[in-house]
């Protein structure tokens, strides 16, 4: 299938859910285009839609009201080319790295052939987990437990990522270093990504652009392009423009429209 310019396409979507208490509007009027292969970065408050906008690009759910579009198609369900990873890697605990990393081929073909194995160890190694194919996830940290979800999502080699604050159960430290990990990946075979996040630093590290989010109902408030550009490391962060960027962005998170 040839790639549109657009890879993922929001236009005027809005999310209501069902509550015990009355309808809950999560999302409102959300107009929102990622070029292929532009790394996106989400931020806003808690309940703020962010996962939800995850998940509706995913098509694990479909938006109340608007129209939602992939590689210029009408999203209708999970697909083959998005790859997901969520805040917790959900990982099979009776199985090892490599057969965690292969589920996907085993799940839709039932079975596991060479060139899948040959394509994990590939993506395993890519994460910085080679040599511990073997292992079950517990007898992993939770940082290398995040790798191998990241290295399941990326076995089928997607071209679309979308990415659900995959690093915020992670300490400081291990999140700095998944953070460089995962743009080295992105570096060597560029994916368009959507990435949510609460941490300013990290979305200005990884993202092209930064898309901040009203409270609830979420409405996108700002869409800015991060002035840093690529290869980048932890220096490129104290740079005068990226730090006073930085700042504006830690301004729209606290203005009144972000403030529940």
């Amino acid at each position: 299938m040839a790639l549109v310019k657009d890879a993922i396409v929001f236009e005027n979507v809005g999310q209501t859910f069902a509550t015990e208490s009355g309808p809950l509007t999560a999302l409102d009027g959300v107009d929102l285009t990622i070029e292929q292969h532009q790394f996106v970065a989400v931020l806003g408050p808690s309940g703020c839609g962010k996962s939800t906008l995850l998940r509706l690009a995913a098509g694990l759910m479909q938006p109340t009201r608007g129209s939602l579009a992939v590689h210029g198609y009408p999203v209708q369900g999970p697909r083959d080319d998005i790859g997901i990873v969520f805040q917790q890697p959900t990982l099979l605990p009776w199985a090892n790295v490599l057969d965690n990393v292969t589920f996907p081929a085993k799940h839709k073909r039932g079975r596991v052939g060479s060139t899948d194995r040959a394509r994990a160890a590939d993506v395993i190694k890519a994460v910085g987990l080679e040599g511990f194919e073997k292992r079950l996830p517990s007898e992993l940290s939770g940082g290398m437990q995040q790798r191998v979800g990241i290295a399941r999502a990326l076995f089928l080699n997607p071209d679309i990522l979308l990415m659900d604050e995959p690093f915020s159960a992670l300490d400081a430290l291990t999140r700095d270093s998944m953070g460089f990990e995962l743009l080295k990946i992105w570096q060597g075979s560029p994916k368009t990504v959507l990435f949510i996040t609460h941490s300013i630093p990290e979305a200005v590290l990884l993202a092209d652009r930064v898309v901040v989010m009203s409270a609830r109902p979420g409405r996108i408030i700002a869409d800015l392009e991060v002035p840093l550009g690529r290869p980048r490391d932890e220096a490129a962060l104290r740079k005068p423009e990226v730090l006073d960027f930085t700042a504006d962005l830690r301004n729209l998170l606290i203005s009144k429209e972000t403030v529940l």
